[in-house]
């Protein structure tokens, strides 16, 4: 297992994940549809398909959109 630190509606909380998780895995645990978010590491956009590493320090941020 590796604890991921997620920085969500402004909050932090520490997710455990397997060691082989990405994005899309993260997200799911959460319930998030990762068509209403962006995903950053590090300062830098992430994809759905990154691999986690133990002790990554991830932002989700929610995408607004209008017409």
């Amino acid at each position: 297992m590796m604890n991921v630190s997620v920085f969500i509606d402004r909050e932090n909380k520490t997710i455990q994940l397997n060691n082989i998780s990405i994005v899309s895995d993260l997200l799911k645990k959460l319930n998030i549809n990762p068509v209403t978010v962006i995903v950053s590491r590090n300062n830098e956009l992430i994809l759905e398909d990154e691999k986690l590493k133990d002790n990554d320090e991830v932002k989700i941020l929610s995408v607004i959109s209008g017409g």
